[in-house]
């Protein structure tokens, strides 16, 4: 049997229950977000070379994304860009790569024009320290 006990204190008036031989269990913890999800991104490719937002000369395996979705030195699995499929760092920011959108380094040019704009899944394999 429950029994209903009232505690008043600072102005306010909050009941208090009390069992009698039932255990209160906690609340169990907020369950987080499956670690490698598919995010639909769109793909750029680019062929400029120098260095990274990162500092880093860029080269094969590097991607610039939006900081604010994928910081620098995030490490990121694309699917779906045919054979430029794999895991990319990345390592250069943008102007022109807002929100989902991330932009591959391709050393040849005219391979980087014919890339285009193409729908692609990112997967987070591993965040920045």
């Amino acid at each position: 049997m429950t029994s209903r006990k009232w505690k008043i204190g600072l102005g306010l008036v909050i009941p208090m229950l009390s069992a009698c031989g039932h255990r209160i269990q906690p609340t169990p913890p907020p369950q987080a977000p499956p670690a490698a999800a598919r995010l639909p991104f769109v793909a750029t490719a680019y062929c400029t070379k120098g260095l990274t937002a990162s500092g880093a000369p860029v080269a094969r395996g590097v991607v610039a994304a939006d900081p604010d979705v994928l910081p620098l030195g995030t490490v990121i699995r694309i699917t779906g860009a045919a054979r430029y499929d794999g895991i990319y760092r990345v390592l250069d920011t943008g102007a022109l790569v807002q929100r989902r959108h991330v932009d591959l380094y391709i050393a040849d040019c005219a391979a980087a024009r014919q890339f285009g704009r193409r729908s692609v899944h990112v997967v987070v394999v591993r965040r920045p320290h």
